[in-house]
């Protein structure tokens, strides 16, 4: 369907550890997402979320089926191709928030605009700047990570991961090494990016009370999907204008 952002179709991801041991992470998980959704997928360690995750974000590579993404489909693409796909495409939070240390957060939020090319570099400040103001962190822009806490270094890797206004947010356990009120701080962010700003979210985590905050949910077993279902019960929060 033109409306799906993503479409994944009998997917398997088989990992060999020996001639007689094979390791099947995803065994024919076939899914689709359209534009504006906010999933949550959930699973126990060795569910087959993360490796879901990463062929998700071309990180990895299935053994074998179908993923398109933004219409594209994933089979036909070289090593370079794919970076390129993660660059313009993609967008990436994890939960160490991957800074590096040395740099402001507005060079942290540059970083992708750089690998893109054919930008000014007054044009990578301003676009850094409107996506740090709009996450909360104008006046913030020339603190380093050690100066920011928790929550702030969260905050400046979403900025850097809406820089390049991508089609898609893969988010990885986001609230991981966040306290509950900076949880609460960032799930509510999320959730105002994806009503008001109406980007696609797929979230990973292992927490129930931040899988509310989203829409639908996919658990995880066994490298299969044991249930796709609605949130029902889900946090409200609308983005403050600027």
């Amino acid at each position: 369907m033109v409306n799906n952002l993503i479409e994944i179709s009998d997917l398997y991801k088989i990992y060999p550890i020996s001639e007689e041991i094979s390791v099947h992470a995803l065994q024919g998980v076939s899914l689709s997402i359209k534009r504006g959704e906010f999933v949550s997928i959930m699973g126990a360690s060795g569910s087959g979320k993360s490796t879901f995750m990463n062929i998700l974000g071309f990180l990895d590579t299935p053994t074998t089926g179908r993923y398109v993404l933004d219409g594209i489909d994933g089979s036909t693409l070289n090593y370079d191709e794919k970076a390129e796909i993660r660059n313009r495409k993609i967008g990436f939070v994890f939960q160490g928030f991957n800074l590096l240390s040395r740099t402001s957060a507005i060079e942290n939020v540059e970083l992708p605009l750089l690998y893109m090319g054919g930008i000014t570099t007054r044009e990578m400040q301003d676009k850094a700047r409107k996506y740090l103001g709009m996450i909360g962190l104008a006046g913030r822009e020339h603190h380093h990570p050690s100066e920011l806490s928790g929550g702030e270094q969260q905050r400046v890797a979403i900025a850097r991961a809406l820089v390049n206004e991508p089609a898609i947010i893969f988010a990885d356990e986001p609230t991981g090494n966040l306290d509950t009120k900076n949880t609460e701080d960032i799930m509510n962010l999320f959730t105002s990016l994806n009503q008001d700003l109406g980007i696609t979210i797929i979230l990973v985590t292992h927490e129930p009370e931040v899988a509310e905050y989203t829409k639908r949910k996919v658990i995880f077993r066994d490298g299969h999907i044991i249930e796709d279902s609605p949130v029902k019960k889900r946090k409200k929060a609308g983005m403050k204008k600027r």
